[in-house]
């Protein structure tokens, strides 16, 4: 006896989970994609980056219930860096858990104490 699964049921699995994967349609409104697009563009980002993100955005918008340029209006308001933080946060939320993105927040703390302090 092993605890390995059956053959057959795990390559039908997986022969199912592999077929219907991006199967769903998804659609937008044209201004909408027109105007996330150029949101994406205006800010520095390539055409195709600005697309793939942007189809991103609008399907998490959607999902939450969000109206996409309400969304924009807010994040124009965010510098660079935040903006950047943000749309990392909505591509882990899209990923799977084993292949995240991450980035660096570098503190730089220099209290009265650690000053002082001879090593």
């Amino acid at each position: 006896m092993n605890n390995l699964p059956d053959s057959s049921n795990t390559t039908q699995e997986v022969r199912e989970f592999f077929n219907n994967y991006y199967t769903q349609q998804i659609t937008f409104p044209t201004n909408q994609i027109d105007a996330v697009l150029g949101f994406f563009m205006k800010r520095g980002f390539d055409e195709q980056v600005a697309r793939s993100t942007g189809i991103m955005l609008m399907n998490q918008a959607k999902n939450d219930g969000v109206n996409v340029f309400v969304l924009l209006d807010k994040l124009k308001s965010l510098t660079d860096v935040q903006l950047n933080q943000v749309i990392t946060k909505i591509i882990n939320i899209n990923r799977t858990q084993t292949s995240v993105l991450g980035y660096k927040v570098s503190r730089n703390d220099e209290s009265y104490e650690s000053r002082n302090i001879l090593v």
